[in-house]
């Protein structure tokens, strides 16, 4: 059975507050994301003050972006594999570590993207 309020503008604002208590659920359980978290707060406005064109701009930003989702992602599949259960099971290794290999591409393209964007400003 459906709540009454499961839609419209009722549902947004739902929906809402349950992204909102998920970012805090990340920030409080996640060392690794406050801690990408932390590096987007002093990368983004780096993003903004460089002399660069409005599309590397949106690279920059986008690419900060994509670590942060691909992190909660990450933590999300963490905590399924958790609840299933304590012991180990191969499938569940090789969830984590598939997801873990997400994060780790996603800090790639987030650093080459950078790398290669202000390298020419630098010399």
């Amino acid at each position: 059975m459906k709540p009454e309020n499961n839609y419209g503008i009722k549902r947004v604002f739902r929906a809402t507050g349950f992204s909102i208590q998920g970012l805090k659920q990340a920030w409080q359980s996640e060392a690794a994301f406050r801690q990408e978290l932390v590096l987007a707060l002093l990368m983004l406005p780096i993003a903004f003050l460089v002399d660069i064109t409005t599309i590397e701009r949106i690279l920059l930003v986008m690419t900060v972006f994509i670590v942060l989702i691909t992190e909660l992602l990450n933590s999300a599949i963490e905590a399924v594999v958790d609840r299933i259960g304590d012991e180990y099971h191969p499938l569940s290794g090789q969830a984590k570590d598939i997801a873990s290999a997400a994060v780790f591409i996603s800090l790639l393209l987030c650093g080459l993207t950078w790398l290669l964007i202000l390298m020419p400003l630098m010399f």
